[in-house]
Parts: structure tokens; sequence; C-alpha cells
């Protein structure tokens, strides 16, 4: 069986389990505890196979609690990050699940001992609250305790099946890839609620090459909006590891999604030690003040928001958006995105911003904006993607990629809608298409219909329109006509029909002739 179709397998068996046990609970609810017992049967194992380390007469999981030393679970805190019992391991756990008339209880009693050993050590804030979401008191679980235990144990045991291969055999992809395979899968069945913190990978391939485009080495990669933090590890997967420093950095509004993104760093092997995910309003309590620049960001925000705007008097002097010297609209906060973004730059780096295309073309504070982006040389490149590449919205989306290293004084248009492979129910981009784009953002060429690279001074004249239509002209697909061709043509046809009228007038003549003679 060859790797696509073991991973084609693997998710076949995933996506059973998440349909077979959830019952009556709502799918997009339910995916918590799918997630969850991934999650935790991942740590689990994890943490076995640093314990054990390589030693194959040592099996964690069958240890006796009472042998672990102090010394032992303080060191293992402080690598892994959180500490696990033998008894309390995901492997032990699910072997009893189904009689175990406590089982709902025993697991609560266990992610809470799980989260509270990181406290007091550096990796509390990255452990504090992982389980939050896996509520085994829930009433959605069902209305007994015997319901709850019934569908918690259903579930661990589905996950305790799926076959992941040995921890060192290259596990992490498999439960990494699960992992997103799971979330991207939600997002899809539930429209935007799922599909507002999850970017597609062959979207998130794009940006992060964007991002990243040219640099040997960054010194930590961050995303504003980090969502489910699929951007964050586009960019560890693309990338070998030791070109991103100081790791990855994000911060995310939604507790439920702020959650996943953690959990994902974890599944994707990076240790709490290089990562920082926070919970917050990035536009009205931005944390990382005193971590910036970041020589890379990558984002993927919410659409045309609502944020205080010029409600909070005090936003016109911060300094993330005093320089433009208006705050983006009340109803529509992308562009306090935007330059929160630019705020947080290195003068090296790039950010590549998933953009509403309306903010490119209208009016008012957002056409001041884009004269103060556009008249400082920041804008490098603005891409027009296909419709239908998001889950929960068919727009045809923008990227905008801000550098402050720039030596041309234009702005680059490439117009890739037309580059979509449809699948499904949505648009994909395609590894030739990220190819193509990426080719002619690195060669600055002006393509026809494609690309092309437009002086400050003529968008300027433009009212700092910034749309992609303006300044790359559509291919014309409509059938070229050769009028002196078709004028023959028609003459020709005309004189054929000329030719058969008199021949069926004679046909007619005769015809009438043979009656009278008759």
């Amino acid at each position: 069986m060859t790797s696509r179709q073991q991973r084609a397998e693997l998710h076949r068996q995933i996506w059973a389990i998440a349909n077979d046990v959830r019952g009556a609970v709502d799918g997009w609810d339910f995916k918590q505890y799918v997630l969850g017992a991934l999650f935790y049967r991942f740590i689990s194992e994890n943490f076995s196979h640093h314990i054990e380390g390589g030693d194959d007469s040592i099996d964690y999981a069958t240890l006796d609690d009472s042998v672990i030393t102090d010394d032992i679970k303080d060191d293992a805190i402080r690598t892994k990050g959180y500490f696990i019992y033998p008894s309390q391991l995901f492997c032990n756990v699910a072997a009893k699940a189904k009689t175990n008339e406590r089982l709902n209880a025993d697991l609560n009693s266990i992610f809470v001992a799980i989260e509270s050993s990181a406290m007091g050590y550096p990796s509390e804030p990255d452990i504090k609250g992982l389980f939050a979401d896996f509520d085994t008191t829930s009433n959605r679980l069902g209305s007994t305790v015997k319901d709850k235990n019934s569908r918690l144990s259903a579930v661990l045991k589905g996950v305790e099946k799926l076959n992941l291969g040995n921890f060192d055999a290259h596990q992490i992809d498999l439960f990494g890839d699960a992992y997103e395979f799971l979330i991207s899968n939600y997002a899809a069945n539930a429209g935007k609620s799922g599909g507002e913190f999850f970017t597609p990978q062959h979207v998130s391939k794009l940006i992060a090459q964007l991002a990243m485009h040219g640099q040997t080495e960054v010194n930590k990669i961050y995303d504003p909006a980090a969502g489910s933090g699929s951007l964050l590890l586009q960019a560890k997967r693309h990338f070998d590891d030791h070109i991103i420093q100081d790791g990855f950095w994000g911060q995310e509004i939604n507790h439920t999604t702020f959650n996943l993104a953690r959990m994902n760093m974890f599944l994707h092997n990076i240790n709490y030690d290089k990562f920082n995910i926070t919970l917050g309003n990035t536009l009205t309590h931005p944390e990382f003040k005193d971590d910036k620049p970041f020589d890379a960001i990558v984002s993927n925000p919410p659409y045309s928001v609502k944020w205080k705007g010029s409600d909070d008097p005090t936003l016109i002097n911060d300094d993330r958006f005093a320089p433009a010297g208006v705050l983006a609209p009340k109803s529509k906060a992308d562009f306090a995105f935007v330059l929160h973004a630019l705020n947080y730059l290195s003068a090296k780096g790039r950010a590549a911003i998933v953009c509403f295309p309306g903010i490119f073309y209208r009016g008012g504070a957002e056409q001041k904006i884009r004269q103060y982006l556009v008249d400082n040389n920041y804008v490098e490149t603005v891409i027009s993607l296909a419709p239908n590449l998001f889950f929960g919205t068919s727009i045809a989306v923008n990227i905008l990629v801000l550098s402050k290293h720039k030596t041309e004084t234009s702005v680059q248009f490439i117009d890739a809608s037309a580059l979509f492979k449809k699948e499904t129910n949505n648009n994909i981009l395609t590894d030739e298409h990220i190819e193509q784009i990426m080719q002619v953002f690195e060669s600055k060429a002006d393509t026809e219909h494609f690309a092309q690279s437009v002086p400050m001074n003529a968008i300027a004249a433009n009212d700092y329109n910034l749309s992609v239509s303006s300044y790359v002209e559509a291919k014309d697909t409509r059938e070229v006509i050769d009028i002196t061709v078709l004028n023959a043509e028609l003459k020709t046809t005309v004189s054929k029909i000329e030719q058969l009228r008199k021949d069926i007038d004679a046909i007619v003549a005769e015809i009438e002739g043979a009656e009278v003679q008759a």
C-alpha cells in the first residue's frame, strides 16, 4: 500500500469514527471529542517515547505510578512541558473504557492533572486549558452518566484502533495529518462557522512561500489571526526547521480555536518552547509588542468584521495605526489587521495576508490607508485568486504582500483567478498553479493577461485603486471573427440560396405545366 493509499485509508477510518459515535450530537460540536481523543493519544505516546528514551527494555505504560520519582517528573516537565503518569496514559484508559463506570469522571481528573503538572513551570501558559473543550460532563454526550460513558468509550476505542504505526516511524506526521484532515472536514461541513478558522492547505502553502520567499532564515513567524494554526504549520512543513530560529507565534480571539492551534503545534512535534500562541483580541489588546519585529507574517484574518475603531479615541494614537492618519471603518476591520501586520514586520521581512477584495477599491478611510501603503512603498504584490477556494465562502479573495525592503517603486499585480482545479464542492490550487504564481512573483516580469508591474504614480492617478482587474487586462475568450472571411462566406451562401430558389422555381413551373396538360 502506497503512502497515499495509507493516508486515504486513515482518513476514511477517522471520518467513520466521527460519524459513527456522534449519534444525536451535532457534528460541529462533537469534533471536540474526536480531536481531543486524538490529541490525548498523541501526547501519551509522545511522552512514553520520551521517558523510554529508545530503551526497548522499558515499557512506560506497564510501570506502577509509585516508581516515578520527583526528579523524573521535574525533568520531564522541563523538557516536554507536561507530565503523565503510566495509569493516565491513553492506552491504559482506553483498554478499560467499556467497563469503567467512572470513565467520564476519570478522564476529567486525568486532563486536570496533565494541565496542573505544568503549574509553576515555563510551559504553564502553553498547557493550561488545553482540554477545556473536552467536557466529559456535557449533556451533549447524553443525559445520564451511562450515556456519557458509552459515547466517550466509543470515541476512545475508535481512536485506539487507528493504525498510526510505531511512534518513531513517522507517526508524528500521521497524527498531524489526521488532525488537519478532521479539522478541514468539519470546517467544510460546518460552513462559515468552521471555515473562518481554517485556511486550506493548498492556499496556506502559497501564503507561506510568499512570506518566506528569498529568506534563508527567519527569526520567527507570526500570525495575528492564528485560527487553528494551519498557516503557521504550513511554513514549518514547507521549510527546514532550522531556518525558523525562534519558532511560531500567534494570537487568536476564539477560545476553542485557540486550543485547537496549541494542540496542533504539539501534534506537529513543535515543543512548548518553540511556539507562543496567546488568546485575545489582536486589534484592541495586541500581544508580543516587546517581541516584534517578525521576519515573516502570514494571516487570513476575518473578512469585514466590526471593531471599536473610532469609538476608542486612543486607537488613532496607537503606533500601529497612527502613521496612516486614519482608522479602518468600524464596520470593516480589514485594514486594521493589515496595518497591525505591517507594524510587526521587520525591515527584511514580508507579510502575506488574505484580504476581502472590496478594500482595494472602496473610498473613504480605506482609500487613505491604501495611499499611505503605496506612497511609502510597502505594497509589493496584490494577487487575485479564483473563487470558492475557502470553506464557507465562494468569494474570490486577494492576497496582499507587504514588504519594507522594496527597491523598485512599482506594485505588482497578478491575476491568478483562472488557476484552479475543481475538486468536490471547492476549487483547489495545485502545486503547478502555486509554482506558476511564485515564478512570476520572483521575476516581477510582465506577462500578458497574468501579471503587470505598475508605477506608483499611475496607481496614485487611479485614486490608489489596488484592484488587480484595474491593471491586468483579462484575456478575451470570445471567438475572434474575421469580417472579410465572414463576408465572403455570406456572399457564397447568398449565391447558393439564389441558385436554389431558381431551381425550386423551375421545378414548380414544370409541375404546374404538367398539371395544365393533364
